[in-house]
Parts: C-alpha cells; structure tokens; sequence
C-alpha cells in the first residue's frame, strides 16, 4: 500500500508539474516561431530575446498600436521605421509593420543595431524603449552610468521597467524551451 501510495503520489507531481509548464507556455508563447527563428538567425539576435521583446512589446498582437503610436508585433514607431527602411534599402508604408513578417523582421534589425551600438543588452531596449538619442544623453551623465558604456540607471521609471520585464521574459523563454542562454546582463 505505501509503494502505490508513492508510485499515485509522484504520478500526480508529474502531472501537477507538466500542467504547471503548459500554463507558463500560454503566458509565453512562441507564436510566429518560424519567422522569429528566421530572422534571429539572420542577425544574429537571440531567439528566446526576440520572443520575449514580441511578447513585452505586443502580447503577439500584430495589429498593436501604442498611445504613442508604435506599430505591429514589435511596436515600432513611424520614424524608426524609415530610418530603418533607409538602411536596407527597402520601402513599405507604415501600416506594413501590422505585417508579422515585415515587423519581426526590422525588430530584430533594430535590436541587431542597438546590441551593436550599446554592446549591452539592458542599454539596448533602453534605447529600443527610449530612443537612441536619450540613451546617448545618459551614458554622458554620470548620474546615470559610471563607464559611460552602459545605462547602470535607467532614469525613466517606464523604461527601466520595460527592460526589466524583457530580460525577465528573456530567461522565461529560455527555461520554458531551453533555448540557448548566451547573453550577459544585469538588471
């Protein structure tokens, strides 16, 4: 009786556990899995990282738009936008980012750039979050970074928020899929 006991007992941790993984995998969701693993290859951007930008920035709602006016499944504003266009040489209006492909695609080339620019990735949603220009101005106050490479205080209560959630959605997808986990940061 006490071997059944313990044989139901671990049967129902397994099943507590298995149902336990398959709710988090509905709070995180890879949606668009095959566009996100496209181009995350094809610059270079961490899939799980991606995902969780997608999931902070839209819920993968394709057609989000913010109140400041950021679009699509990567919610990125108009001007980004052609100034991204003007990098690749490519032209779309700016409804074309409620298209999954065409916004994961210049959401991963933004990051691809900001993790080029920042070389961290916390600096790099801030910049993602903020704009380029306001990070810029922070890494020049000491207030706000001590290296003057990296942001080691966000001053916007709603950026540095943002960035918390993203890197913790980040290690969420990366337990949850064992996706590789080769970034360094600190919150």
């Amino acid at each position: 009786l006490t071997s059944l006991v313990l044989i139901l007992s671990l049967i129902l941790v397994i099943i507590i556990y298995n149902s336990f993984l398959l709710v988090l995998q509905t709070v995180y969701p890879r949606r668009y899995s095959s566009l996100v693993e496209q181009y995350a290859q094809e610059y270079q951007i961490n899939e799980a990282f991606l995902y969780a930008v997608i999931e902070t920035e839209s819920g993968f709602n394709k057609d989000a738009v913010s109140n400041v006016g950021a679009k699509g499944l990567t919610q990125i504003m108009p001007d980004t936008f052609k100034w991204l266009q003007s990098k690749t040489g490519e032209e779309y209006e700016e409804d074309d980012l409620f298209e999954p492909e065409i916004s994961i695609k210049y959401g991963a080339f933004l990051l691809r750039y900001l993790l080029d620019e920042f070389d961290d990735p916390k600096t790099a949603l801030a910049a993602y979050h903020a704009g380029i220009g306001r990070v810029n101005g922070w890494l020049h106050n000491p207030e706000y970074s001590t290296d003057g490479e990296k942001v080691s205080k966000i001053p916007f209560e709603d950026t540095d928020a943002y960035a918390t959630k993203v890197l913790k959605t980040y290690e969420w997808y990366v337990k949850l899929y064992d996706l590789p986990e080769d970034m360094k940061y600190e919150y």
